[in-house]
């Protein structure tokens, strides 16, 4: 009988944890103030990667984006951010966690203008690529289609 009576609150605490565990989890932004205008003479580039991707061994990776060579910042899953750059042509590049690939994304960028890239986990056979495994790619995306994903990742603000 004294076992029992240990037994309940352990069940009774496990099943709050499973309901706990299935409450729905808001995806609360880090700046939940908009972004500042694009400085004058300046391009916006918004670089964000969807939070469901379709490679679940990649969750933890946090690659790091380059333009014409150099760093912009690392992104994790389900965030944004967004760089200033000055205009010119930018040659941009994600650093592949997977099969090595010579992917990029080259852009005009024009003052007061405002670009969309997306990074993703992508097979190379979906990319025409020879030889097998995945490697993170850079795409531009539309401004329409960018503005969906924007509101529901973590926006990690200006780097």
């Amino acid at each position: 009988m004294k076992s029992r009576r240990l037994i309940w609150p352990g069940l009774a605490a496990l099943g709050l944890l499973v309901l706990a565990g299935c409450s729905p989890q808001a995806n609360v932004a880090t700046s939940q103030a908009p972004p500042p205008p694009v400085e004058p003479g300046m391009a916006r580039v918004w670089f964000f990667r969807q939070s469901d991707p379709t490679g679940g061994n990649v969750y933890a990776a946090e690659p790091i984006i380059y333009a014409n060579g150099a760093p912009v910042g690392q992104i994790a899953q389900g965030t944004a951010f967004f760089h200033n750059f000055p205009p010119g042509k930018y040659r941009f590049t994600v650093q592949p966690f997977g099969t090595p690939t010579r992917e990029h994304d080259t852009l005009q960028l024009e003052p007061g203008t405002q670009t969309y890239v997306q990074v993703q986990w992508e097979a190379n056979w979906q990319a025409n690529r020879i030889g097998g495994g995945s490697s993170f790619t850079v795409l531009t995306s539309s401004p329409e289609i960018a503005q969906q994903y924007l509101p529901t990742l973590t926006n990690l603000g200006q780097r």
